[in-house]
């Protein structure tokens, strides 16, 4: 829905699980890519994915709970292209988590935002200074995509 390629930015893979979102985003261009689970054996996945593919040296992994490793990102003043959020779908505050990272600086001006979740469960068209931009829905899965408006990214 946002490829086929991308071009440089750092991809940040918020509840990792195997890591394959930026995997896939580093496979098609993405720099750089972080990648957060709290499960340690998402994160061992995640790892072995990582080696399997030679993409290993241009990622990070974290266990950590997803605000813990959003506060310890923004103390390190990274901001990321692309966010992969695919929380379990029982969490439905994706929205309150993409605030948090506009808010902390974590969201680059050009941000492509993809939160995959279950479909009964609609977020806004408007989080804050990103618009829905497309929409999709595979059975019992959502993927909804937002970008940062042109107007918050000049603010």
């Amino acid at each position: 829905m946002i490829g086929p390629y991308f071009e440089g930015g750092r991809a940040l893979d918020l509840f990792a699980g195997t890591g394959g979102l930026g995997i896939e985003a580093l496979s098609r261009g993405a720099e750089g890519a972080v990648f957060i689970d709290k499960d340690a054996r998402a994160v061992e996945v995640v790892r072995d994915n990582l080696a399997a593919t030679g993409l290993a040296n241009k990622a990070e992994v974290y266990r950590n709970d997803a605000r813990r490793a959003l506060k310890a990102l923004a103390k390190r003043n990274l901001s990321f292209h692309y966010i992969l959020l695919d929380p379990p779908y029982r969490l439905k505050d994706a929205d309150e988590l993409l605030m948090e990272m506009w808010d902390n600086g974590l969201l680059s001006n050009d941000a492509i935002i993809v939160v995959e979740h279950d479909a009964s469960h609609s977020y806004s068209e408007r989080i804050g200074p990103l618009s829905i931009w497309k929409k999709a829905d595979y059975g019992d899965i959502a993927v909804s995509i937002y970008l940062v408006d042109a107007e918050a990214s000049t603010e």
